[in-house]
Order: structure tokens, then sequence, then C-alpha cells
């Protein structure tokens, strides 16, 4: 367990009072990005305070008020779910880093250079975000910052999120293994089991449509079959 002179502090107001806790810096912020963390090794005091640096605790009333319940473990863990956590300089910046390879990673793989129809290597968009001075959230979804960020980064680099619908062909004597590796990659939108192939009709992130033919081409020994059938923006 954390010291109180380590600890950070987590607060969130409801019905017009804050509700706090000390807790371990590392451990709530696992906790906040939804791993399995024991509430009793996270908290320095097992109380909720008003004021944490006064040690000012709140009334089980107060609890029931705001939370509907009295149960300290519960209301750590909405404070923790709604609540801001108190972040160490450190911590901030490893968390927006990795924050931030998350949102360039879904870019890459969902985004191509609209002229020459190929994905843009993570690191460009990297490099993008870092030239637009793109401010990301460490505590926002990444799939919600797309937008803000692609809109950044277009000024620096040309770049459209867009999928493909693509109809692939594949010989029967591979058709098992490339169902079960297609489906772990999208949904089959159609398919057709013929006696000699198996067609199916998929819909795709443009930025990894060479991925997957490359590793269907592998699979089936250079015997793939693709046409396009369509493309759009997101």
């Amino acid at each position: 367990m954390v010291s109180v002179e380590d600890a950070v502090i987590a607060r969130l107001s409801r019905l017009g009072m804050n509700f706090e806790i000390l807790v371990d810096p590392d451990k709530a912020l696992d906790f906040k990005k939804g791993r399995d963390v024991d509430i009793d090794d996270m908290l320095v005091i097992p109380e909720i305070f008003k004021d944490a640096k006064k040690g000012e605790r709140h009334k089980e009333e107060d609890l029931h008020k705001a939370f509907g319940t009295t149960d300290v473990y519960e209301v750590v863990k909405k404070i923790l779910k709604d609540g801001e956590l108190q972040l160490t300089t450190e911590q901030r910046h490893r968390f927006i880093e990795e924050k931030k390879r998350e949102v360039a990673n879904i870019i890459s793989r969902q985004g191509i250079d609209p002229k020459t129809k190929l994905p843009h290597p993570v690191t460009r968009i990297l490099n993008a975000m870092e030239q637009a001075h793109v401010i990301i959230d460490p505590f926002r979804p990444a799939k919600e910052q797309i937008k803000n960020v692609l809109e950044k980064i277009q000024q620096i680099i040309p770049i459209s999120l867009e999928r493909i619908e693509i109809a692939i062909k594949i010989p029967i004597e591979y058709a098992g293994r490339a169902n079960s590796m297609v489906r772990e990659i999208t949904d089959v939108k159609k398919e057709e089991w013929r006696s000699d192939c198996w067609i199916a009709v998929i819909e795709i992130p443009a930025g990894i449509q060479s991925d997957i033919y490359e590793r269907l081409n592998k699979l089936t020994q250079g015997k793939l079959e693709v046409k396009i059938l369509k493309e759009h923006k997101i």
C-alpha cells in the first residue's frame, strides 16, 4: 500500500458536494484503464473525504444522498470511474504518449493517402500530430478523438478515413482457414460456398487492405482473387 505522502487525490462533485479519496497513483490509473485492481491495495485510507488534504470526512448520509449507498468501496469505484484523477507528471506524460500512439494506430489502419491509396505509417501520423500541436486527452477514448486529430493533421499530410467493400474468392482447399482468418478481422456480409471455392463479401478499413491481401495470398499460395465493390469515406 502506498503511503499518504505518495498518494494522489481522485475527486468527483455531486449535488454541490466534493467527494475525494486518497489512492495509489499507478493502481488508480490502471483501474481507470479498465484493469482488474484490488481496491484495498489501491486505497490509502478506506474513507471518503470532503477535503482529503484537511482530513474532513463525509457523513454516511452524504454518501447515500449522492450515490445511493454508504458502501465505501462502491463509492470509490464511482469516484474513479466518473471523476477526476490527479496524475503525477510522469504518469500524465506516459499516459498521453500511450493514448497518442493508440490514436495514430487507428488512423493508420483506417486512413489512406487519397492520392496514392496507400496507408500512412504510424510514425508519419505521430510526426504530423506533433507538427499540428495536437492535444490528446489521456482519459477520453481514442476513437472519440479521431475526428479532431484528423482535422488537424490534414493540414500537414493528405489523409482521409475510408472503408472498402471487397469480394474475395478462395479455392476450396484453403477456404476453411481463410474463413477463420477473415472473421477474426471483420464480419462477413455475404458468402457463398461452392464445390470449388468460397466467395465472401467483406468491408474493411482501407488502411489494412494491403495487409489482408498479403495474409490471404500467403495462405492461398497466391491463388486469392479480389474485386473491389465499393469505397466510401467514414
